[in-house]
């Protein structure tokens, strides 16, 4: 099997698992600001749970090498990270989805995703190699830090921590925490639980992949994971430039993601158009996708790319992205509220 072919199969396991079990790291935020349960938050703990398991397992028996992955750099912005996580997730707010939900979401019939998806791919380009490449790279280059390990098994092996110890060890605590709170409440909420940890094992199939399935020693594969961001800048530009262009692999698990999803929204007769009912969800979808496409990119990451995959690793550098995209949500989602109460009170006493 090619690398292309398998990352489309990824892909294609990630939509079905997405879409069946509505997952969502925004849902799970909103619903926890609203005091409920929070299910979705619970299906992302427990994907995150089982993640950091696996990945480290495949770590710990060499079958990949996560010190090699894209997202853990010893040298990193803080303040461009944190930066670009906090755009990340008021635009997800703003959007109501991440660009994995969108993906999703438009293999159902969601033209309001769509234009998120369009917007964060323009965006994303343009901060990778366009007009905003250059605020990038001046972003990118306040309060550098360059640290002597990458990620927590690294810095624990050099104080002496047997390997096992370091990578397994390491993420078995967290890996419990999580899953303690994931499952303290799972009755009624079987399916999002079950495809969360199918979503967490796919993380670390991600790895697996990159790392052991068609490699070439002359030009190896950078080891990847799942991510949303530049695979759908990369989609976008190659649906316009493929004459002459080889596919990504990011662009292929784009595709098996619409595939999947869309396999899956057939199944369960659950495909319906959708616009905007009114300008103002068309200006917040479109504003909070360029809001993802640039902070992502600035985050070296999304609410998969680094709330996922890249906690996985372990890697320090994902650490502030991931702080950054759940304040940046909360922030918004709590203007929200606040704007939507007000509103509420004015029609009451504009009414009464």
């Amino acid at each position: 099997m090619t690398l292309l072919w398998a990352g489309f199969l990824l892909g294609c396991a990630f939509g079905v698992a997405a879409r069946l079990g509505r997952f969502c790291l925004l849902r799970g935020l909103s619903e926890r600001q609203a005091g409920g349960s929070a299910p979705a938050l619970r299906a992302f703990a427990l994907a995150l749970a089982v993640a950091l398991v696996a990945s480290q397992a495949l770590a710990w028996s060499g079958l990949a090498d996560l010190e090699t992955a894209q997202v853990v750099r010893p040298g990193f912005s803080v303040f461009g990270v944190l930066l670009g996580g906090l755009l990340f997730g008021a635009g997800m707010a703003l959007a109501r989805h991440c660009g994995a939900r969108a993906l999703v979401l438009v293999a159902g019939g969601n033209l309001r995703s769509l234009v998120t998806l369009l917007c964060l791919g323009l965006a994303a380009q343009a901060t990778l190699t366009g007009v905003l490449a250059p605020v990038r790279q001046s972003l990118q280059s306040w309060g550098m830090i360059a640290l002597p390990q990458a990620a927590l098994p690294q810095w624990l092996m050099a104080q002496g921590v047997p390997v096992g110890v370091a990578t397994v060890g390491a993420a078995v605590l967290p890996a419990l925490l999580l899953a303690a709170y994931a499952l303290r409440s799972a009755r009624g909420n079987g399916l999002a639980l079950v495809c969360g940890a199918v979503i967490g094992l796919l993380v670390s199939a991600g790895w697996w992949i990159t790392a052991q399935v068609g490699v070439d020693p002359f030009e190896p594969a950078a080891l990847t994971s799942l991510s949303f961001i530049g695979p759908v800048a990369e989609g976008l530009l190659y649906l316009q430039l493929a004459v002459g262009r080889g596919a990504t692999l990011g662009a292929v698990i784009v595709a098996g993601t619409l595939t999947g999803a869309l396999a899956a929204a057939l199944l369960t007769r659950s495909t319906r158009w959708e616009g905007f009912d009114r300008p103002s969800r068309l200006a917040a979808s479109a504003g909070g996708g360029l809001l993802m496409g640039f902070g992502g990119v600035l985050a070296v990451g999304c609410s998969i790319g680094q709330g996922l995959s890249g906690l996985s690793t372990l890697a320090f550098a994902s650490a502030p992205a991931c702080l950054g995209i759940v304040a940046g949500a909360l922030f918004i989602l709590r203007l929200q509220s606040a704007v939507s109460k007000n509103e509420s009170q004015e029609v009451h006493h504009a009414t009464t």
